[in-house]
């Protein structure tokens, strides 16, 4: 040990030897001393060893490793007063080293450390057992021991100790303490409060840092924030704040002080006082960061309550915090930025902000910290929320591009929120252009695949607010925007889920959109989702519809009704009833498939001659101009090249060639000749660069269409010429419905319907085009669903309106709805129309009317 360590034993009885003098220079001869049953032997081994163990950590874990812990702790409770404090000494300096502490939790040294807290013992006892019980209450275990064991009451009651050693340990150890719930509640019941607000009047900082560590802990409970202001608490924190001598203890007092703001009877208070208009004061003269900031949190509590942000608004704190925001400090900034987020709930306040706060704001989003930048783009989420003139600030103060690029931060809040600004910001058409044509679909395909809910949520509502437009949707399409967003449609997240629908469904606005979101199983996973009660939710009843609605051949084949706002356009056709879980194919892939005996899937194109010849002009143009621009990519060939034969050779095939409906590419037409001398003079090498270019054409970039149907197109044209012109809505129907008929077998009678042999005219057509897929126009002998369908697309064209029901057993029907001639005596009288089914079959032009039983035999049998 470095040091001698004499000891005196007291005189003996006459028969032993007489007193010697012992001395020892090892530490572990002193350890062997602490079994001596000699109490002075034992005071001095303890003081020894005190001194020894204060020389550092290494010497602490010498005596632990020579068993000195097992010792002392059982001269803790000795009954002689100097041992007992000796050893208390011992055990108060050794417990700062992490072994001992987990020692002593083994030794469970707690309870014997809190009889020694009695008021009779020893103030150096006092010390060094708080000590000891400080140093031990920072783990988890032993203050739910001290708890327990009751050790809150004489800790409290040390507080007044006379000694401040004392009180600072205590001070210390309450404050690891009431960090656990519980013991906040139990030194409320213990009256804590009025001898840690004496510890404010400490001559020693430490201790009253301690006591305001303290109360800002405990305040955190309104009952708590009650007793203190009985107690004048907030007298004492406020004078702490006015006095310049105290600087190092502001920022406690302002971190108490915010927790107090939260009670509006507080802030009423200090308001009425002149504290409120003091504090602001202090923070606005102050240049301290740390004080900037806890004022601004305490703002930030206080604004949470609706009553709060009036009075902190009648006191002008916008003022504060937009000076706040000015400081060069990051977390000072973010402070600020927190407190306009809550206070900008209050529609003054909001106002407030407007001129000068929101540009601050803004300028914020350019921040290297991606703290201040997340905190920035908060602000202008709340502030711009149902406020279009505070959106028209942002925009304004050139807030567009920094929003948009925030959209790319690394941290979820930042880009969540800007999300939501731009959101709030597209309610206005100018600034949603705007927007727009910085790229806003294309930086929100990478948000749309986040793993964060809530930044999924948004970039879906996003999508929503800018999908409204076409430019918009196409340029999410290409992105490849459309996959992640149908896989948020999975999401277990009922607000993801929910944006997902109500974006998939604006942005099936348009055929394209609509087909390629098909593709990608929207439409399967939207079923699934509106199956089940506790997922479905409006817009995705609402998403299915629409995605249908622009999917008319789908719509058709699943729910077997087109409404007379679903017009049929040229690519529609009839695949007849799909069950659940079968995939739909396209027209396209049907026509590649084998002949085979199923159910001829009858196709709508009614393409004009000239329409024919404007895409055969423009795709010769594209492919000259791919020719001999060798430098344009095979994506861009594919999106300029069209793929349509003649005229001439589609009616050759409809006429009983191989089925048309095959792959066709753009014409080898080579280089047009007659483009003049300068053409021909070209070099041999751009020659032979077109020649590949041509061939990769051919090859890879093809691009299927289908095929014109001539006979249809005719008899649209027959239809404008002599039904169109007729003066009533009834007029058109009748003729039309005798005009389909006629077109496809006539009248059958009733009783010899099955007669009419319609199958093997269509297995007919299937193998004389070799092909499942069937044209309208060539079907001259058709059942129900072929009239019907017919009946459907030509109304469509000439303006009648009317629905397409599917049937059962080859069975479907026209709906339209007539508004009746006026009754007898009853002149100008406006009936509401009546619905009628169109007869088709049986006497082509007779209305029945709709529910009669004419109706239901007409449906059924």
């Amino acid at each position: 040990m470095g040091k001698k360590v004499k000891k005196e034993v007291e005189p003996p009885p006459k028969d032993v030897f007489d007193p010697l003098l012992i001395e020892s220079k090892t530490a572990a001869t002193v350890v062997l001393m602490l079994s001596s049953p000699e109490e002075e032997v034992l005071a001095k081994a303890c003081d020894a060893l005190y001194k020894f163990a204060s020389k550092g950590d290494e010497n602490k874990m010498t005596l632990l490793g020579l068993g000195a812990v097992e010792h002392l702790y059982k001269l803790i409770s000795h009954e002689n007063p100097i041992v007992r404090r000796n050893a208390i000494m011992v055990f108060g300096i050794m417990a700062s080293n992490h072994d001992v502490k987990k020692l002593l939790r083994e030794l469970d040294v707690t309870n014997s450390l809190i009889s020694q807290l009695a008021l009779e013992e020893d103030v150096v006892i006092h010390e060094f057992a708080t000590l000891c019980l400080a140093h031990m209450a920072v783990e988890y275990t032993t203050k739910v021991q001290i708890f327990e064991q009751g050790g809150l009451e004489p800790l409290i009651r040390l507080l007044s100790s006379p000694d401040p050693d004392v009180k600072k340990n205590s001070a210390e150890c309450i404050y690891l303490l009431v960090q656990d719930f519980q013991s906040r509640a139990a030194v409320r019941a213990l009256n804590v409060i009025p001898p840690l607000l004496e510890l404010l009047k400490s001559e020693y900082p430490v201790i009253q840092l301690l006591a305001l560590k303290t109360l800002e802990v405990i305040s955190k409970d309104r009952e708590t924030r009650i007793i203190l202001g009985e107690n004048k608490g907030l007298d004492c924190l406020l004078k702490i704040l006015e006095i310049n001598e105290f600087s190092d203890l502001h920022v406690e007092a302002l971190a108490v002080l915010g927790n107090c703001l939260e009670d509006v009877c507080t802030l009423q208070l200090i308001q009425q006082t002149g504290g409120l208009k003091k504090l602001l004061s202090l923070v606005g003269v102050s240049t301290v960061p740390d004080i900037q900031k806890n004022a601004a949190k305490a703002i930030t509590k206080a604004a949470y309550d609706s009553e709060n942000r009036k009075i902190l608004n009648e006191e002008e704190v916008e003022k504060c915090l937009i000076n706040l925001l000015e400081t060069d400090n990051d977390g000072v900034k973010i402070a600020a930025a927190q407190a306009i987020s809550a206070m900008c709930e209050n529609l003054a306040s909001k106002r407030a902000f407007r001129l000068q706060g929101i540009p601050q704001l803004v300028q914020l989003l350019s921040s290297d910290n991606e703290e201040v930048k997340e905190a920035a783009v908060t602000a202008l989420a709340n502030l711009t929320a149902a406020s279009p003139s505070n959106a028209s600030a942002v925009a304004e103060a050139e807030g567009i591009e920094p929003l948009v690029n925030t959209l790319n931060a690394q941290r979820d809040g930042a880009i969540a929120n800007a999300a939501t600004v731009l959101t709030n910001l597209a309610t206005q058409e100018p600034f949603r252009i705007n927007i727009q044509s910085c790229g806003i679909m294309s930086v929100l395909v990478k948000p749309l695949r986040s793993t964060s809910s809530r930044v999924q949520s948004k970039a879906a509502f996003a999508v929503a607010a800018f999908g409204c437009d076409a430019d918009a949707r196409t340029e999410l399409r290409n992105a490849g925007g459309l996959g992640p967003l149908v896989e948020l449609l999975y999401s277990k997240d009922e607000e993801v889920r929910r944006n997902a629908c109500w974006a998939v469904m604006v942005c099936a606005s348009d055929e394209l959109t609509a087909v390629e979101l098909c593709r990608l199983r929207a439409l399967d996973i939207l079923e699934e989702i509106n199956l089940s009660t506790g997922r479905k939710n409006n817009f995705s009843e609402a998403a299915l519809e629409k995605l249908l609605d622009n999917n008319l051949s789908q719509k058709y084949s699943q729910m077997g009704y087109l409404s007379s706002s679903n017009i049929i356009t040229d690519g529609f056709y009839d695949y007849g009833q799909i069950k659940p879980g079968v995939k739909f194919l396209s027209l396209e892939e049907l026509s590649m498939q084998e002949l085979t005996d199923r159910r001829a899937v009858i196709f709508i194109n009614a393409k004009p001659q000239e329409d024919l010849a404007v895409e055969e002009k423009a795709q010769d143009s594209s492919y000259e101009q791919t020719i001999l621009s060798p430098s344009i990519s095979r994506k861009g060939s594919r999106e300029k090249a069209s793929s349509m034969v003649s005229p001439m050779e589609e009616k050759q095939e409809l006429s009983g060639q191989r089925c048309s409906l095959s792959k066709s590419g753009t014409r080898e037409k080579g280089l047009r000749k007659g483009k003049g001398k300068k053409e021909e003079e070209k070099s041999k090498e751009v020659t032979q660069i077109a020649s590949k270019v041509q061939d990769e054409i051919h090859l890879e970039n093809l691009h299927w269409l289908p095929p014109p149907d001539f006979i249809l197109l005719d008899y649209i044209n027959d239809v404008s010429k002599t039904i169109l012109p007729l003066t009533t809505t009834r007029e058109q129907v009748v003729a039309l419905a005798q005009f389909v008929a006629d077109k496809m077998g006539g009248p059958i009678e009733r009783d010899k319907l099955h007669d009419f042999s319609w199958e093997l005219h269509i297995s007919e057509i299937q193998f004389e085009l070799k092909c499942n897929v069937v044209p309208i126009g060539k079907v001259k002998k058709g059942t129900f669903y072929h009239r019907a369908l017919l009946f459907k697309v030509i109304a469509d064209r000439i303006g009648i309106g009317c629905s397409l029901v599917r049937g059962e057993y080859n069975r479907a029907w026209n709906e339209v709805k007539l508004v009746d001639d006026s009754p007898q005596g009853v002149a100008g009288l406006l009936l509401p129309p009546q619905e009628y089914i169109v007869d088709l079959m049986f006497e082509p032009g007779f209305l029945i009317k709709q529910g009669s039983a004419e109706a239901d035999q007409y449906k059924h049998i």
